[in-house]
């Protein structure tokens, strides 16, 4: 019950950054970061439900052959973050869907890749950042150099330039809308029109283990959700 009320929350999450922020139509390009991650593979779903064409980027070779083996995405379509040459990345996939620009990004790992995708967004773009996994180092140490190198080249937009470009970015975070929790009814009933499977749990973890879990999700291995069980 308790996995089952987690995975709803972190779905209606993936509802109001898709639809009510992200305004997703049908025929949309739509450019989706960490699309094998838990919240990646259900947006992938909701995307396709909604008819929205994907781009989708992942962090390994590996994870681009599971997407292309398990939900049937084009290689084309699915790009390995690699910041040195990931603009040039986003136009060959662009060009490989005979599309322009983006109308979304939905984007949960910013730093680097921030400003190639949010350079290529169409007119009345959105750029929706509910996350900043470009921040995580690998390892249980902190590294405080990578942290405060990150802070210092934290992407920057100009609000003037953004009127003249027409384009827009949102932040994005659903454990402050908890004095609104009444309305999130309502997205439920929006979840259950486009969702068509399940979350898929890679990996399930005792409550002892939550350090191992942890390590796991560190490693940038994991497919779809961690699960710990209590």
């Amino acid at each position: 019950g308790r996995q089952i009320a987690a995975a709803r929350s972190d779905d209606e999450h993936r509802v109001i950054g898709l639809v009510t922020l992200g305004a997703v139509a049908a025929n949309d390009v739509v450019l989706l970061q960490s699309a094998a991650g838990g919240v990646g593979l259900q947006a992938l779903t909701m995307l396709e439900a909604m008819g929205a064409r994907t781009i989708a980027v992942v962090g390994s070779v590996e994870k681009r052959e599971w997407l292309a083996r398990e939900r049937g995405l084009p290689s084309s379509q699915i790009i390995v973050r690699d910041a040195r040459t990931f603009a040039a990345d986003l136009d060959r996939a662009l060009s490989a869907l005979g599309a322009g620009g983006f109308d979304l990004v939905f984007d949960a790992v910013s730093g680097p890749y921030f400003q190639p995708a949010f350079a290529r967004l169409s007119p009345e773009g959105r750029h929706v950042v509910y996350g900043a996994a470009d921040f995580m180092t690998p390892g249980t140490r902190r590294n405080w150099w990578h942290l405060a190198l990150g802070y210092l080249r934290r992407p920057r937009v100009d609000p003037l330039q953004m009127i003249s470009d027409n384009r827009s970015v949102m932040g994005f975070n659903l454990i402050w809308l908890w004095n609104k929790a009444h309305e999130l009814g309502a997205y439920g009933d929006a979840l259950d029109r486009v969702m068509r499977m399940p979350p898929l749990v890679s990996r399930r973890f005792t409550f002892a283990d939550v350090p191992a879990a942890m390590r796991h999700l560190q490693s940038g291995q994991s497919i779809g959700k961690v699960v710990v069980e209590v």
